[in-house]
Formats: structure tokens, C-alpha cells, sequence
């Protein structure tokens, strides 16, 4: 109700959509770094914030500014008690700033949006969105099971709400046993195409405190962020940008200008601080 009196920006963006239990950040963070090494005006909504609110609002890795995040905000506070009215419901924190997000994005005309779900999937606000270019579910794991559910399987049904008819949908060969026949079922039922980034197919991988170098088909990858799991993380981020025609290129230039402040960032080196 909230976006339709804003004209429905979401409508008019070209999303890629993240869901998942580990992993959101990191995937949705390279992927964003991708489109930009494509030449893609390219938007990253994420949560929750670690240093900053404006880390939540990005365009080509630059935070909304202030003012403009307070213009929204005015704009479209003063609309929100019609629409609790009309609806009879409150309308959350969370459901404002997506749709503060879908408005600044659509304003800026950003090429292509990189989304990432708040909570779950199925019922989450960023589930607004009709047609993604693609839906990517990363590691599915017990979380926040009074939510989503006290087991894999209802997790990964909820995650896997973010699944459209005829959409794409990415994951990796890592992700959990019970969760991947879930995803393959709803996947099938929506006609949408599987494409799972094979972690056996990763080579050459060599895994240092500052990040990893592995080769990933044909392309020679360089991650610096720190972990192990980050390299199914970047699998699965090449995958989606493969599936939609992203250069060799950009992916492995993307992926090298990937940082992500506060995860296990390495801040020191001599002493090693983290």
C-alpha cells in the first residue's frame, strides 16, 4: 500500500534477490562489485547496519547522503498515517526504509538493484518485488526458528518464498542436504532454472589470513575477505552474474574489489588485529 502511493519503484528496478542464513552479505556485496566492474549503475540494500545506518542505502558502493536519506524520510513519512489507516496495520521500521530504498534507487535510475532479504524470505518486505533477474540462496541453517521454523526444511521454505515463475535461481553445491531438495522442489514447481556452483569445480585454491586465490572455470579469482567460506560465497555471486551474461572480466574484478567492513576485517596486520 505504502509503495503503490509512491508510484511502485519497484516495478520499474531490475533486482537480483539474495535470501539465505550465511552468507547474504558477502554474496550481495560482491555481486553489487561485479555490476559495477560491468558499468552498471548498480544499487545494494543490506542490513542490518554496522558502522553507519547509510551502509544499509548504496549506489556504486557510495552511501546515500545525508540529506537525501532526510528528504525521503520527510516525503514519505508524512504519507505513512493514510496508509496505516487505509490498511489498519502499522507500518514497521523495516518495511519504511524498503520502501525509502525502492524510491531512491528508482530516482537515481539505477541500472540493476542487488537486494538483499531482511528476515526469511516468504513474507520479508524486499518480497514485493515481482521479476527478479535472479534469485540466490546462499547457506540455509537454523535461524530464527519462532520466525521461519524449528526445522531445515521450514527454513528453506521460506527462504525459498524469494522464488519467481521463470527467474533463475542460484545456489552452491555446499548448501545444507535438507535444504537443497527444497529448493530444487520449489525451483521445478515455478519453472524457474537451477544452476548450482559446483564447489568441486573450484581449483588451484590457496587460502591465506587475508583472503584466498582459487580458479573457478577459467577464471583466476582473488578474495579478500577472509575465510574459507568465502569462496563458496564468490562461487555462488560468479555463478548468478554468469547466468546473466556478466563478463569474465567484471566478475573477477568485482570479486578482487570486494571489502566488507566489520566481517572479520582485518584492520592490523602487524600486530594482526581483526
Amino acid at each position: 500500500a505504502l509503495l503503490k502511493r509512491l508510484g511502485n519503484p519497484e516495478g520499474k528496478l531490475k533486482c537480483i534477490h539474495i535470501a539465505g542464513t550465511n552468507g547474504k552479505g558477502s554474496t550481495s556485496t560482491a555481486l553489487a562489485n561485479i555490476m559495477i566492474a560491468e558499468g552498471k549503475k548498480t544499487g545494494l540494500f543490506i542490513s542490518p547496519f554496522v558502522v553507519n545506518f547509510r551502509e544499509r542505502i548504496q549506489i556504486n558502493g557510495e552511501y546515500i547522503k545525508e540529506k537525501e536519506l532526510a528528504n525521503l524520510t520527510y516525503e514519505i513519512s508524512k504519507i505513512v498515517p493514510e496508509v496505516e489507516k487505509e490498511v489498519e496495520d502499522n507500518i514497521t521500521e523495516f518495511e519504511f526504509i524498503t520502501a525509502l530504498m525502492f524510491a531512491y534507487f528508482k530516482e537515481q535510475n539505477c541500472d540493476v538493484v542487488i537486494l538483499e532479504v531482511g528476515l526469511g524470505g516468504r513474507l520479508d518486505s524486499t518480497n514485493v518485488i515481482e521479476k527478479p533477474l535472479a534469485s540466490v540462496i546462499t547457506q540455509i541453517a537454523l535461524d530464527h526458528i519462532v520466525v521461519l521454523g524449528d526445522t531445515i526444511d521450514k527454513i528453506a521454505y521460506e527462504k525459498c518464498g524469494i522464488i519467481k515463475a521463470d527467474c533463475p535461481v542460484i545456489t552452491t553445491s555446499h548448501q545444507n542436504p535438507r535444504a537443497l531438495p527444497v529448493i530444487e522442489k520449489i525451483a521445478k514447481d515455478k519453472n524457474s532454472p537451477l544452476k548450482i556452483a559446483n564447489i568441486s569445480s573450484v581449483e588451484n585454491v590457496k587460502i591465506a589470513p587475508y583472503g584466498s586465490e582459487f580458479t573457478y572455470k577459467g577464471m583466476n579469482i582473488t578474495v579478500n575477505l577472509a575465510g574459507r567460506h568465502q569462496i563458496e560465497n564468490m562461487t555462488a555471486a560468479a555463478e548468478t552474474a554468469l547466468a546473466l551474461g556478466v563478463s569474465k572480466t567484471a566478475i573477477v574484478r568485482g570479486i578482487a574489489n570486494t571489502k566488507f567492513p566489520a566481517r572479520l576485517e582485518i584492520l592490523s596486520r602487524s600486530p594482526l588485529v581483526i
